[in-house]
């Protein structure tokens, strides 16, 4: 019955991303193999992969497979991996990927851009005008402006340069990080502690 009930349910291997259908690591329990289960709990034999502490004198099979790779000081103690919250990942490099190793944790639920990581681009800002000659040195509610010339030698029109950085354009927008978790499904992954220890190639 019990061997029966981890055939059922050992559904990926370690290392088998997220994103793939469902396949089945073999079938009889391989230790250190994770299993997924819909169930609130892991099934007899399994361990739920949540980054625990073992004593490496009650798991020392286990503890050969795994080693200190997801925790622990390896001389008293070693770590499950820590699938909660978190997606696999096949160690190794890809092409033209990151590499990746074995029990690296990395990845966030959100990010907040950078000045830097924002594409080139620019702001319009939109200045009032008038045609009419300035008539106050300090105009309230209205338009900067410039005192009319005398115009016994030239035009009456005021013609001049408006001072540095006398239009700025204010600052937008509240720096709140953006969510960039795909959609997901919530499920139970246990590792195999009994079964057939994995013979290597």
């Amino acid at each position: 019955m019990k061997t029966n009930a981890l055939r059922a349910l050992v559904l990926c291997g370690l290392g088998l991303g997220t994103t793939l259908p469902s396949l089945a690591c073999s079938g009889e329990p391989v230790m250190g193999m994770i299993c997924t289960t819909a169930a609130n709990f892991c099934p007899r034999g399994t361990l739920e992969a949540n980054g625990a502490l073992l004593a490496i004198a009650q798991n020392t099979a286990l503890f050969s497979l795994l080693g200190t790779n997801y925790g622990g000081d390896g001389r008293v103690t070693f770590g499950l991996p820590d699938l909660r919250g978190r997606s696999m990942v096949g160690a190794g490099m890809g092409p033209g990927l990151t590499p990746m190793t074995q029990g690296e944790a990395s990845g966030s639920e959100n990010i907040t851009l950078t000045l830097n990581q924002m594409p080139m681009h620019t702001h319009t800002a939109v200045q009032r005008g008038t045609a009419s000659a300035g008539n106050t040195d300090s105009p309230s509610g209205a338009v900067p402006a410039k005192l009319a010339r005398s115009n016994n030698y030239s035009s009456g029109a005021a013609d001049a340069n408006m001072g540095a950085n006398s239009i700025t354009v204010g600052a937008a927008g509240g720096s709140q990080p953006v969510a960039i978790r795909n959609p997901y499904l919530v499920l139970k992954h246990c590792v195999v502690s009994e079964g057939i220890y994995p013979s290597r190639p």
